[in-house]
């Protein structure tokens, strides 16, 4: 059989189109609504397996960690030996995980699921991405692209929603083993309807020793900090884990310059736009997640708000579906007043926002809580969007995939690092004040508002990352791919426009 540029068989039947979308679109669907859903399931698997909400929190920064490091590389291998191959790989990989949190038994195995479970999510979007390039062309790529986009978007605000239905209904094995079916049914459909593809002209060398530092980097960091407060700022621990991470960076920095086909091209990062993008995608991930975290443990928690899961999936519905939504309306307007003016707006309205959830009080009923949470919503939406399309807007066409791969990777490692760092931060200040004496609400109001406080800083960083952004615009008026890239910019950075298969190179095939 022939095939074109990129590996694809020509003349590949017109179900075979159908079979990437709902393969790729069910899947992606699946894998951000069980991202966002788990926080909601963390009160009642502690309950349930004895460990600690502390201890737990690895299941959330875990996952991140992993698809941190994984992300690039897994699409660098679709390249190379096939992309439908990888896909599969990481259908298997994700419905392997999720019967292994399901039948846990503890939260080691729980926090060891949720961590493989990181890897197979973050395949499975980079690779199902890369199928629907390579599988459709011009107007039906676009088309196709914008369905995954939206699939995306809405598996990322149902899942708080869901994971609260389940809970209450299955418990909270239920959503791993729904997962795990809905997972493996995609298997048979990308086996007998997906064409494989993959990138002959890419060099068949994959920068492993970069994957292996990026998580060097990040997870005796992530440690440190999430444990810095009970070892001691100074204590050799802590002093140990930030060494581990400072020589990671230098080790990273050495690698990426030797190597023939680098994780990171360095040379990108002297590109102020990029960088400045990327980190305001970094604080936007970082933000949601956290504050997602805390309101999760705060509105279910007996000594705040006693609410039941399903309760809490439907009161943290408007952080969790409010930035998906922004985004999307924002659109227009972009390319009016420019994604700088709208990505500074944005933070500042969000840390506004935050800056609110500050003076959070034991007596604050849930109806205290909404305007915020809803502002704070607007605001990182606002930030979102475009922060995603500069990353990409701001580089050439050839290296579009290189610098999404830097704008998906930081979306991981601020989930990560931001959601460990407000975990420590609320867990620290909730035991030191019960310690002293204070009721349990009070310690945990307490907790919650100086976490929020932290949130509040960080926030008000991504304003001053604005000004790196530049002017850039959006060319011409939003399409379709427009409006679901930016809903699927909490993500994923996706197409907004035809990528031909000689261009898709890039380790996430994705461009803006």
């Amino acid at each position: 059989m022939s095939t074109d540029a990129a590996g694809t068989p020509a003349g590949a039947p017109a179900r075979a189109s159908t079979g990437v979308l709902a393969a790729t679109c069910v899947s992606a669907f699946v894998v951000n609504a069980n991202t966002s859903a788990v926080s909601i399931l963390l009160p009642a698997i502690s309950e349930d397996t004895g460990a600690s909400l502390a201890t737990l929190q690895w299941a959330v920064t875990g996952y991140s960690l992993v698809g941190a490091a994984v992300i690039v590389t897994s699409g660098a291998l679709g390249d190379i030996f096939g992309r439908r191959r990888i896909f599969l790989g990481g259908l298997l990989l994700f419905v392997a995980s999720c019967v292994l949190i399901a039948l846990a038994d503890g939260g080691g195995l729980v926090i060891a699921g949720r961590a493989i479970q990181g890897a197979a999510g973050s395949t499975i979007l980079a690779c199902g991405l890369s199928l629907l390039s390579a599988g459709v062309s011009g107007e039906a790529q676009m088309r196709s692209v914008s369905l995954w986009g939206a699939a995306s978007a809405a598996g990322a605000a149902a899942g708080p929603l869901l994971g609260g239905v389940l809970v209450d209904s299955t418990g909270w094995q239920g959503l791993f083993w729904i997962d795990a079916g809905i997972a493996a049914a995609c298997v048979p459909l990308t086996l007998r309807t997906v064409p494989e593809s993959r990138d002959p002209s890419r060099p068949h060398s994959v920068d492993l020793a970069g994957t292996a530092l990026v998580a060097t980097i990040l997870v005796p960091f992530v440690f440190a900090v999430t444990e810095g407060a009970d070892w001691g700022w100074l204590s050799a621990p802590t002093l140990v884990c930030f060494a581990i991470s400072a020589a990671a960076v230098v080790g990273f920095v050495v690698v990426e310059t030797r190597v023939h086909t680098p994780l990171i091209d360095l040379a990108l990062l002297r590109n102020t736009y990029l960088v400045g993008a990327s980190v305001a995608i970094l604080v936007v991930a970082g933000c949601i997640n956290a504050v997602m975290y805390i309101c999760s443990l705060y509105f279910q928690n007996p000594a705040g708000l006693g609410m039941t899961p399903l309760e809490a999936g439907f009161a943290t519905l408007p952080a969790a579906a409010g930035i998906v939504v922004t985004a999307p309306l924002i659109t227009p307007f972009v390319d009016k007043v420019g994604a700088r003016n709208v990505i500074a707006v944005g933070f500042g309205i969000a840390t506004a926002a935050f800056a609110v959830l500050v003076f959070v009080h034991a007596s604050w009923a849930y109806a205290a809580f909404v305007g915020p949470l809803v502002v704070l919503a607007v605001g990182l939406g606002l930030a979102n969007g475009p922060s995603s399309s500069v990353a990409t807007a701001s580089v050439p066409d050839d290296q579009v995939g290189a610098a999404s791969g830097i704008s998906n990777m930081g979306r991981y490692v601020g989930a990560a690092v931001l959601t460990a760092v407000t975990a420590a931060i609320f867990n620290s200040v909730y035991s030191r004040h019960q310690a002293a004496g204070a009721t349990a609400s009070d310690a945990l109001a307490t907790g919650f508002a100086r976490a929020s406080i932290g949130l509040t800083l960080f926030c008000a960083f991504g304003i001053a990352l604005a000004l790196l952004v530049g002017r850039i615009r959006p060319s011409g008026p939003p399409t379709a791919a427009h409006y679901a890239a930016a809903a699927a910019a909490t993500s994923h950075t996706i197409p907004t426009r035809p990528t031909t298969a000689a261009a898709e190179n890039p380790p996430t095939d994705a461009t803006s």
